[in-house]
């Protein structure tokens, strides 16, 4: 039983769903006024979460052949056979999206409800079916997910976007992927079995990282922003301390692109995006109060 708990966490990849729903909570804080009731809020986290869970859980239901092939994903429950593959599946899972799609309609507003369509989507069908396994665009577009995270937070506080919030979303395009493709690099062949084209699968690891690093820069100089509209001392503090450090880790990527330095930066950009979150929700909940 406590197996199947885990395996069913696994499937869901709750992190990740906790993560994009941190995005959204990130949206609604940056926003100039972040009035949004407490039971709205609630419905919001629950919408982005459920939304993530249920792409995801398709991603690993569709992906499971080349799960198979890499040692980061054979593990996963359709992988292993732990959870049987049949067209129920995705029924199951399409049902999970509905639902939280229909939830942001019916209490927070359609503009909300179709970012989080949005998302899903992009992550879903043009990501997951259409791109990832033909097109090296495929994790650029892939980062649309977490963008349109904050845009749905946002919008449930108002349809009419902040600079701020434009912004962050923005960062979060950008920010996804120097991630993977660090984290490519440092993998490069379970992609090249899985026959995924990851772009240091095509093009020199050097050339790789110094697209990494370029990729990192141009991210952290716009995360800068929102200072300029309606960020405070806080965030751009925060900014500032999580940028340095993964710029710092991509410069030391290109000066030696080896799989330690591929690895750390990934775990560096972590760093990054927790840190400018964090920094959004607690000035936001200042502000808020």
């Amino acid at each position: 039983m406590i197996k199947k708990i885990f395996k069913v966490i696994e499937l869901f990849k709750a992190r990740i769903s906790l993560t994009i729903a941190l995005c959204g909570i990130s949206g609604v804080l940056v926003m100039p006024e972040p009035h949004l009731g407490y039971f709205d809020f609630t419905i919001l986290i629950i919408s982005l979460f459920l939304s993530s869970a249920s792409v995801s859980a398709y991603n690993q239901y569709y992906e499971r052949d080349i799960d198979l092939m890499m040692r980061r994903t054979r593990e996963r429950p359709f992988a292993t056979g732990f959870f049987k593959p049949n067209l129920l599946w995705p029924i199951f899972f399409l049902s999970i999206l509905i639902f939280s799609i229909l939830l942001a309609v019916k209490f927070l507003n359609f503009y909300s409800a179709f970012y989080i369509f949005l998302g899903a989507f992009f992550y879903c069908v043009v990501y997951t079916i259409l791109l990832k396994r033909r097109n090296i665009s495929n994790i650029v577009v892939g980062g649309l997910a977490g963008s349109f995270a904050v845009l749905a937070g946002a919008a449930a506080v108002n349809p009419n976007l902040s600079g701020s919030s434009i912004i962050l979303a923005v960062v979060l395009f950008l920010w996804t992927p120097p991630h993977f493709w660090s984290l490519a690099i440092a993998i490069k062949e379970d992609y090249k079995k899985a026959g995924i084209p990851m772009l240091p699968n095509l093009i020199s690891l050097k050339k790789s990282s110094w697209i990494i690093l370029s990729h990192t820069v141009l991210l952290v100089i716009i995360s800068f922003l929102p200072f300029f509209f309606n960020m405070g001392i806080l965030y751009l503090i925060g900014a500032i301390a999580g940028g340095a450090y993964f710029i710092w880790r991509s410069i030391l990527l290109v000066s030696n692109t080896n799989k330690r330095n591929a690895m750390a930066n990934f775990f560096a950009s972590f760093v990054q995006l927790g840190l400018l979150l964090v920094v959004c929700i607690v000035e936001g909940v200042i502000n808020y109060f």
